[in-house]
C-alpha cells in the first residue's frame, strides 16, 4: 500500500486524542481515563524519549507559586497515586535548600514566614544529617511536601498502566494534520470527540502562529549522572542557593534581589549559564545534576564543554569533593514562554497545552483535569 493511501485510510477513533506521550500528555489520558472516556494516543517515537525522561525527576511543589502551586498541590496526590498503582519507584523525602551563605538563608526565612506549614528551617548540623555537603554550610530548609521518581521509568510505567486501562497507543506514527474532529497521521486517520496536542517545545511543528504569538521558545539543559562520592542514601532532592533565583515561590522574599546582585558580582559565569545549581539521587546510588540554561527557538547542536565543567566543579563545591566520576552527559530540551502554561483554542474541539517553564512533571497532573473541564465543557 502507498504511503498516500496508508495515510488515508481509518486507523481509530476515541472520545479523546491526544497527541504527544509525554508527562502532558500522560495526565491528560490519566484523567480522561478516570473521567471513563476512550482515550487514543498518538507519539512520533517508539517511547517517550523528551523532556519527560530527561530531568531529575523532582516533584518541586512547594517552590512553586500563583497556578503553578495550585496544579503542583494537586499533582502530589496523582502521582503518590499512581506510584502505587502502576508501581513505579517513588520517594517522599521532600526537598532539602542547602544555604552556604547568610543572604541564601535570609531568603530561606522569609519564605518559611510566607509558608510556614510547607517549609521546616534547618541549621548547618540539621543539613548535614539530611544530606552530603562541604564546607561552610550556614543552614538551610527541608520542603517535606516534594518528591522523586526516576523519569526514566515513571513516564513508561504510566503508559504501561494507562494501556493496561484500555488506552490506544499508536507508537513511531507522525501527526500531519489536526482538525476539530480527525486527527491525520502517517498510519491513517483517527476519528476525534476531543483533541488534545501535548508535543512540548514542538507547538511550533503543529501551530506556528500560535507558537509566534505566545513566543515559545527551547530552553537546553547540561544535565550529568555522577557516581555518588559519598556512598550514601540521599532522600531528598537537593537544591542550592543558585535555585533561590529559579523558582517563582522565592520571588516574593525581600531580601531576593540582594541575594541575586550579590551572586551577579561573584559568579558572573554561572548567573550568564542561567546555573540552577540541584541534584537528585536515582534508585541505583547515582546522582542527577545540572543544570543550565540557553533559549532560543532554534537550539545550536553544539554542546559547549564549558558548561559541563561548570556544573561539576560547583557540584563538587556543594558536596565537598575534588573530582566527580562521570557515568553520562545529555542535553534536556522544554518549552519556555513568558508565561509559565500555554493553553490555547486553534480550532472548536481542540486544545493546545503546553508547561513552557520546565515544571512539567510537577504541574501536569493538577492542569490537566482543568484542562479537561473546560474542553469537554
Amino acid at each position: 500500500m502507498t504511503s498516500h493511501l496508508l495515510r488515508n485510510q481509518p486507523l481509530d477513533s476515541a472520545d479523546l486524542v491526544i497527541v504527544g506521550a509525554g508527562i502532558v500528555g500522560l495526565a491528560h489520558a490519566v484523567d480522561a481515563v478516570r473521567r471513563g472516556l476512550s482515550v487514543t494516543v498518538v507519539e512520533r517515537d517508539e517511547r517517550a524519549t523528551g523532556a519527560s525522561v530527561r530531568n531529575f525527576g523532582h516533584g518541586c511543589f512547594t517552590v512553586q507559586d500563583g497556578d503553578a502551586l495550585r496544579y503542583a498541590t494537586a499533582a502530589r496526590i496523582t502521582w503518590l497515586r499512581l506510584a502505587r498503582e502502576a508501581g513505579f519507584w517513588l520517594r517522599d523525602g521532600g526537598t532539602v535548600v542547602v544555604a552556604r551563605a547568610e543572604d541564601e538563608y535570609a531568603v530561606l526565612e522569609e519564605f518559611h514566614a510566607a509558608r510556614d506549614d510547607q517549609v521546616v528551617l534547618l541549621d548547618a548540623a540539621e543539613v548535614a544529617g539530611r544530606v552530603p555537603t562541604g564546607p561552610g554550610v550556614t543552614g538551610g530548609a527541608w520542603l517535606p511536601m516534594d518528591v522523586r521518581v526516576d523519569p526514566r521509568e515513571a513516564a513508561h510505567a504510566i503508559a504501561g498502566w494507562l494501556a493496561a486501562h484500555g488506552v490506544r497507543f499508536h507508537w513511531g506514527t507522525t501527526v500531519h494534520t489536526v482538525e476539530p474532529d480527525l486527527v491525520g497521521t502517517s498510519r491513517g486517520r483517527i476519528r476525534a470527540g476531543r483533541v488534545v496536542v501535548a508535543v512540548g517545545h514542538d507547538v511550533d511543528r503543529h501551530f506556528p502562529e500560535l507558537a509566534e504569538q505566545a513566543a515559545v521558545r527551547r530552553c537546553a539543559l547540561h544535565m550529568l549522572r555522577v557516581h555518588d562520592p559519598h556512598g550514601r542514601a540521599v532522600d531528598p532532592a537537593v537544591l542550592s542557593g543558585f535555585s533561590l533565583l529559579r523558582y517563582d515561590g522565592f520571588a516574593a522574599c525581600p531580601t531576593l534581589p540582594a541575594l541575586r546582585a550579590r551572586l551577579e558580582a561573584d559568579h558572573p559565569a554561572l548567573l550568564a549559564a542561567g546555573l540552577n545549581l540541584m541534584f537528585t539521587q536515582r534508585p541505583d546510588g547515582d546522582l542527577v545534576i545540572g543544570d543550565t540554561h540557553a533559549y532560543a527557538t532554534t537550539l545550536e547542536p553544539f554542546n559547549a564543554d564549558e558548561l559541563d565543567r561548570h556544573v561539576l566543579a560547583e557540584t563538587g563545591r556543594l558536596l565537598g569533593v575534588d573530582r566527580l566520576t562521570v557515568r553520562e552527559r545529555w542535553r534536556g530540551v522544554y518549552a519556555s514562554a513568558a508565561r509559565p502554561f500555554l493553553v490555547a483554542t486553534p480550532m472548536s474541539g481542540v486544545r493546545v497545552v503546553s508547561v513552557t517553564s520546565g515544571i512539567g512533571m510537577t504541574t501536569a497532573f493538577g492542569l490537566a483535569p482543568e484542562v479537561l473541564d473546560d474542553l469537554l465543557g
